[in-house]
């Protein structure tokens, strides 16, 4: 809590600080030459990810909003070219994310693979069609148009050595062919796979070739003869082959001869170093922490989708099929930098850490992910099985290193008999957890003092306490800040107080909270009141008295579920998130709505605060994570120096009026957007002698800009009486002087304009009459006068 000036403070304003999006949805991968950057692909968009900080420094955009189905980045890192569903081919200078040209792809079908020639001049593409085209990047021509392959073109890939001018592609006739770029012509058809070629991996001095496939097979070519050298039994679907480099110590990676070796990422989930000439695997990657054992299929999550070599930093980058990208460092395979591609929808977020520098996120992954927030690096816990980490009706316990910020499963309860859907902990000490769970059950289960520190010896947990505590699926539970009573929150509408008691004990239900429409999505104790806040699927917020179980006050204002609730300020505000992305912030002594916050596009299923709340975290299924800060303070003390400053120039304004420097006044009233005072300013122009000609001179010598203002004021002025004859005076200058040219690019001239004609008429013809009604009085008068000398003859 905070206090200002001796007052509550309470937070008002939220503003984002950062955020955690999705930045690759599957697709291509490549890495710079540089090894600075990773290229991916995410629907209409190529992000450029920065190794270093983990943040997208650029995101190349198609304009026609179509799907990218590949690109290709020059070996010189110099040069992006993209191609979309729209048949399109667009050449990029990506650091400045500007396109530099585009054209038609003759292909007739979309562009399933592209890639660059050693000297970044000849771009090769493969279509669908089963056409492959080559393309002078500088010259701006197609080149080459080779045709025989059969189906889909998924792969091209050049000879390393240019001087051969050779192409190899693989199509889905599951056949390599070697084609002739001097005689446009397929020279050769290497066959060994039964399987569609997933990746080509060429030996430096380009005499040998290793190919793999799905068909749990990789082959050695030797392409002076064209021969297969031998076929290695490899036994998992191969997505990616990388040649080991050469007079390196590998020894770590079972290296022990000379020779060629070469690594395979695939359907296994790990990467597995192959000599060639034995056909043997030496070497195995250990599986990550807390994996499951077991055989991994096709489309497992734990699968292998690209390897690529960072050959200058002796570093491999893998991609898994749930689009996270691991950098590991040779030759120990340690993990160095892991980054999340896509988190689908989020379940939940929690701060986690010493002074919350990290966040937890659950999603519909089985995986947890734990984002550092000042790196953006990221550490993937493996442990729970099943579509996400609620389905194996698990309990898990993780521990957080304080210093490394390494989190390990510590501690694993097993005997929910469905999907757990909330956890909470004790909160004076760590002595227990409580589960709920879609099997209507309630667990506790009891911590011993001491936890173990490392998932080696994980510790077994039981649950001292099971109770059938609802009809529906219990959504949510919670622990009270004396860890005396529980909450706990249903689909079938109810919320329960239940009596944790001693330990050992069992629960013991005090009462029910009625109230609610549809089922109750979060239940949480207040931190200083004796007060239960609960919120449902019917869109409402309740506040329920502890004592008695009635309904303190009612919050409506979410147009569909809240789907969690939190209290800051010391229990006098709450934050709420709903189904409909928004989050609002309500007073609770007023029943406000103080603030609503708009930054997600689906259900916010996330949503936690610091134990500072300085910062919360907001998560949502449009798998976006946002972090905010209250930023109350920070407006609060610009919109005081704004009325400061707003105060010193209506001083400076009112001397420059005395002194009669009224173009000083003129131009200060305008920078204040003050109509009423450059009115003032206009009428005590005009009253001094000579007014009409100070007039002119002073609104001569205005800015554009400003002169742009007083025909915007002057709109306004004409449709007053009162006002409208300084607004014509005003009119009247800027229309001498001004050709219609030049006022025609004042911005909203036209409708300025346009709305002075109607008024100007009115006043003209109540001018008119005025100027007849005085003519007819004048002739009265003269009438008048004569009759009276005429009575006194």
């Amino acid at each position: 809590i905070f206090y200002i000036a001796n007052c509550l403070y309470f937070p008002c304003s939220y503003a984002v600080s950062s955020t955690i999006e999705p930045f690759y949805k599957g697709g291509k991968v490549q890495v710079s030459k540089d090894e600075k950057y990773i290229f991916c692909t995410c629907g209409t968009r190529v992000n450029v990810l920065e190794i270093v900080t983990g943040k997208i420094v650029h995101s190349i955009e198609q304009d026609d909003q179509e799907d990218i189905t590949s690109f290709a980045l020059s070996l010189d890192d110099e040069i992006l070219v993209t191609a979309s569903k729209a048949l399109l081919l667009k050449q990029w200078e990506w650091k400045q994310a500007q396109c530099t040209r585009s054209w038609r792809a003759i292909h007739n079908v979309p562009i399933a693979s592209m890639t660059f020639d050693p000297t970044s001049t000849l771009l090769a593409t493969g279509g669908c069609d089963g056409t492959i085209k080559l393309w002078d990047v500088l010259k701006q021509y197609c080149t080459h148009n080779l045709k025989g392959s059969s189906g889909v073109v998924h792969l091209v890939d050049f000879h390393p050595d240019m001087s051969l001018l050779q192409l190899f592609s693989s199509a889905s006739d599951c056949t390599i062919r070697v084609w002739d770029l001097r005689s446009s012509q397929c020279v050769c058809i290497l066959k060994s796979h039964y399987s569609p070629v997933t990746s080509l991996a060429f030996t430096p001095d380009g005499t040998s070739m290793v190919s793999s496939g799905r068909d749990k097979i990789c082959t050695v070519w030797d392409l002076k003869t064209r021969t297969a050298k031998r076929t290695v039994p490899v036994y998992e679907a191969v997505e990616s082959v990388v040649l080991l480099p050469e007079g390196q110590d590998l020894s770590e990676m079972g290296v022990k001869t000379r020779g060629l070796h070469f690594i395979t990422a695939g359907s296994k989930g790990v990467l597995r170093v192959w000599e060639a000439s034995s056909a043997r695997c030496v070497f195995t990657q250990t599986p990550p922490s807390g994996s499951q054992g077991g055989e991994v299929e096709d489309g497992d999550p734990r699968s292998l989708t690209h390897c690529l070599p960072l050959p200058s930093s002796l570093r491999l980058a893998t991609v898994t099929a749930e689009h996270n990208i691991l950098l590991y460092q040779l030759p120990g395979l340690t993990t160095q930098k892991q980054f999340v591609g896509y988190n689908d929808e989020v379940l939940d977020v929690k701060f986690l850490g010493k002074n919350d520098s990290h966040i937890v996120v659950a999603t519909n992954s089985s995986q947890l992910k734990v984002f550092d927030l000042d790196t953006s690096s990221c550490q993937i816990l493996y442990g729970h099985t099943g579509e996400s980490s609620v389905q194996d009706k698990t309990v898990r316990l993780w521990r957080q290193d304080q210093e490394s910020g390494e989190v390990c499963c510590v501690g694993l309860g097993s005997s929910h008999a469905n999907a757990v859907g909330s956890i909470t902990c004790s909160r004076m000490k760590e002595s227990f957890l409580v589960s709920g769970s879609q099997d209507c059950t309630i667990k506790v289960w009891d911590l011993p003092d001491t936890v173990p520190e490392t998932d080696s010896d994980i510790l077994e947990l039981s649950a001292r306490v099971t109770e059938k505590a609802h009809d529906k699926d219990v959504n949510s539970v919670a622990v009270s800040p004396n860890d005396k009573l529980l909450a706990s929150g249903s689909q079938d509408r109810l919320a329960k107080l239940w009596s944790l008691g001693a330990p050992g004990a069992n629960l013991a239900l005090l009462g029910v909270f009625r109230g609610h429409r549809r089922g109750v999505w979060c239940v949480l104790f207040s931190p200083m009141d004796q007060v239960l806040a609960t919120s449902s699927a019917d869109g409402s917020i309740k506040l329920w008295g502890l004592q008695d179980f009635s309904c303190l006050k009612t919050f409506e204002g979410h147009d569909a579920s809240v789907l969690k609730l939190i209290f800051v300020s010391r229990g006098t505000q709450l934050l709420s998130s709903g189904t409909d992305g928004l989050v609002k912030l309500w007073t609770i002594k007023t029943n406000e709505c103080v603030k609503t916050l708009d930054a997600h596009q689906n259900k916010v299923w996330g949503l936690h605060a610091t134990r500072k709340d300085d910062r919360m975290v907001t998560a949502s299924a449009d798998s976006n994570i946002t972090v905010w800060t209250d930023v109350t303070e920070v407006e609060q003390a610009e919109e005081q120096a704004k009325q400061e400053d707003q105060i010193l120039k209506k001083q400076e304004l009112s001397n420059l009026l005395h002194e009669k420097k009224y173009l000083k006044a003129l131009g200060l009233a305008i920078s204040l957007d003050q109509p009423h005072t450059v009115l003032k300013v206009i009428k005590a122009i005009r009253q001094e002698v000579g007014g009409e000609e100070q007039l002119e001179k002073t609104l001569l010598k205005l800015r554009q800009d400003q002169k742009e203002s007083m025909l915007r004021y002057c709109t306004v002025w004409n449709t007053n009486a009162r006002s409208c004859l300084d607004a014509q005076a005003v009119i009247r200058v800027m229309l001498t002087h001004l050709s219609p040219e030049e006022l025609l690019q004042y911005q909203g001239a036209r409708s300025h304009l346009e709305g002075l004609i109607p008024y100007t008429e009115r006043h003209l013809q109540r001018i008119g009459r005025l100027l007849q009604a005085s003519m007819f009085l004048d002739y009265m008068w003269q009438k008048m006068r004569i009759d009276a000398w005429t009575e006194l003859l």
